[in-house]
């Protein structure tokens, strides 16, 4: 009797024990699956900002591939596409995202900035107005306001990007959008006060302030404005204000801009050189 007892009671420790050593194997099993998400969450986030953008492409294709339904690895996948301008393939990620049911409102306006990027105007459009009102992001209305300007739909145009100023503390380039809106229109004056804006925002920003060359050449007001510029590029807003004279027919202050440009450049500009090579030889 006092044997069956021992053995029973031995039975019912092993039995114990064995759910015991189950318990901690699958704690243990737990506890790696939580540092490999982390670990993977890590290398995701290294592979959006600091990695090579085509690296990250093929780090996102080989994910997605063991993963197809997840959607931050197909958000990972899209995201590094547009940062190595492969936009066409972009437009084709973006797409994925936006069909799988974790979809965000946020995935469909990069989406329409994916279509944007590969000048699909109404498609994209399209796209952003299946993004509700209630999204007001910085974002959403400054492609809503690129968007305007495709069609020419200036007042629309003018409010989606004054919405869009006031909506981010980094104002800078969608002024400089703003800016070169006008300046495809003729409002000169409106378009140089807008890239005069944007350079106060972003004293680094050269793309505003060859625009607002282009903005004063326009009506003809050839001297350089007083803006920050290192010589370099002080020779090529020269250049730019020489072609914008050359442009409008004042022949000989282009002639003189240009000159001006080479003597300033602290290397060769070839290219203004050849501009003022074709207009000495008429």
């Amino acid at each position: 009797m006092r044997q069956q007892i021992f053995v029973s009671a031995c039975l019912v420790g092993g039995l114990v024990l064995s759910a015991c050593a189950k318990d901690d194997t699958e704690a243990v099993d737990r506890a790696f699956q939580e540092v490999n998400v982390v670990d993977e969450s890590n290398l995701n986030d290294v592979m959006l900002t600091v990695a090579d953008p085509n690296e990250a492409v093929t780090y996102f294709q080989r994910t997605v591939k063991s993963a197809p339904e997840r959607i931050d690895l197909n958000r990972g996948l899209a995201l590094s596409l547009i940062r190595a301008k492969r936009n066409t393939e972009a437009v084709t990620a973006w797409k994925k995202v936006v069909s799988l049911p974790e979809a965000t409102d946020a995935d469909r306006v990069e989406l329409a900035d994916a279509l944007i990027r590969t000048s699909n105007w109404d498609e994209a459009k399209a796209t952003l107005d299946k993004v509700p009102p209630t999204h007001e992001t910085f974002k959403r209305y400054r492609l809503e306001a690129m968007v305007a300007d495709s069609e020419q739909n200036w007042k629309r145009s003018d409010s989606f990007y004054q919405t869009a100023v006031g909506l981010t503390t980094q104002p800078a380039r969608v002024m400089n959008n703003w800016g070169y809106s006008k300046l495809t229109r003729g409002d000169y004056a409106e378009a140089e006060r807008l890239f005069g804006d944007a350079i106060r925002q972003d004293q680094s920003l050269f793309t505003a302030k060859n625009n607002l060359v282009l903005a004063r050449g326009a009506q003809r007001n050839y001297t350089l404005p007083v803006i920050p510029m290192d010589q370099s590029e002080r020779a090529q807003l020269l250049h730019t204000l020489a072609l914008s004279a050359v442009k409008q027919g004042d022949v000989q202050t282009g002639e003189s801009l240009l000159r001006q440009a080479i003597s300033t450049h602290p290397q060769h500009f070839d290219a203004a050189a050849r501009a003022l090579a074709a207009l000495e030889n008429g």
